[in-house]
């Protein structure tokens, strides 16, 4: 049997209430049901990715789901395949809790050595790998090792990007952050894309911010399916997500085109890493 190829993505921005557990989470969905085996790790100590896909798996099981174990009690314990919670077919989530907060701490206990913590998680994860398409982290909104962990541990970056001044700040810093970790620890990471969410669907303000966007970080860079102001979304961090109406079903089809767009990016991104490869 072939072993997966699979791809390690990061959902950021410096910039809280961007989007990015939302978006994360959603795309983790659509691909799933479009055949993909997608594993989410929310490393959030807010744990909003756990709570919103619990939900949808005691919708979808009409039953109250508690896990055992948190992301930091299977962290101590080295062993992350203990922890793999399915929510539906082909999507899994690695749970997390308030307690991850201690991450930070645990690292500094277990590791003298800075790059011997950001190189932790990422040899945790390694053996998951061959189970999975894709592996998508939500990190908090913060500069921190959590995110450095993440950030070493993928090859791709999405960087979500809400249409208001301080979210693209916010993008700015953590697209120059990024270039700095890269030197720092020689990680091999790319930025797949801008994801661009609109705060409210054509207000000036979103029009401009996604101009200057452009201007900044290249038009090519920004995905071209923007992901829309949707009601409904707000809903499934109540309910999970659900598809039981027109709204719901608008929803998953708006995310599915931003992840068919996603998975051509992944593929462009693949083949110009190849030409580069064989030029050298």
């Amino acid at each position: 049997m072939k072993e997966r190829q699979c791809q390690v993505v990061t959902f950021g921005n410096f910039k809280g209430g961007t989007g990015k557990t939302t978006n994360s989470t959603m795309i983790a969905y659509c691909l799933a049901k479009m055949g993909y085996k997608v594993l989410l790790s929310d490393q959030d100590p807010q744990a909003n990715a756990t709570s919103l896909f619990l939900r949808t798996k005691t919708h979808l099981e009409d039953d109250v789901f508690t896990f055992d174990k948190t992301l930091m009690a299977a962290i101590q314990d080295e062993d992350l395949s203990s922890i793999i919670t399915p929510i539906k077919e082909n999507l899994y989530l690695l749970p997390s809790f308030s307690d991850f907060a201690f991450y930070p701490k645990f690292l500094e206990k277990k590791f003298s050595s800075e790059v011997d913590r950001v190189q932790f998680f990422s040899t945790l994860l390694e053996p998951l790998k061959k189970d999975f398409d894709f592996i998508f982290i939500d990190v908090p909104p913060t500069i921190s090792i959590i995110t450095d962990s993440a950030l070493f541990a993928s090859q791709y970056v999405v960087v979500v990007l809400q249409t208001q001044e301080r979210s693209l700040q916010g993008a700015e810093v953590f697209t120059s952050y990024l270039q700095g970790l890269i030197d720092e620890y020689d990680a091999d990471l790319d930025i797949l894309g801008i994801l661009p969410v609109l705060l409210k669907n054509q207000a000036p303000v979103d029009i401009v911010t996604l101009e200057n966007a452009k201007e900044i970080f290249g038009e090519h860079n920004l995905f071209q399916q923007i992901v829309k102001n949707m009601e409904r979304l707000k809903r499934f961090d109540m309910t999970g997500i659900t598809e039981e109406d027109m709204h719901d079903r608008n929803v998953i089809s708006n995310y599915t085109v931003v992840s068919q767009e996603f998975l051509e990016r992944l593929k462009a991104a693949q083949t110009e890493e190849l030409a580069v490869s064989g030029e050298e």
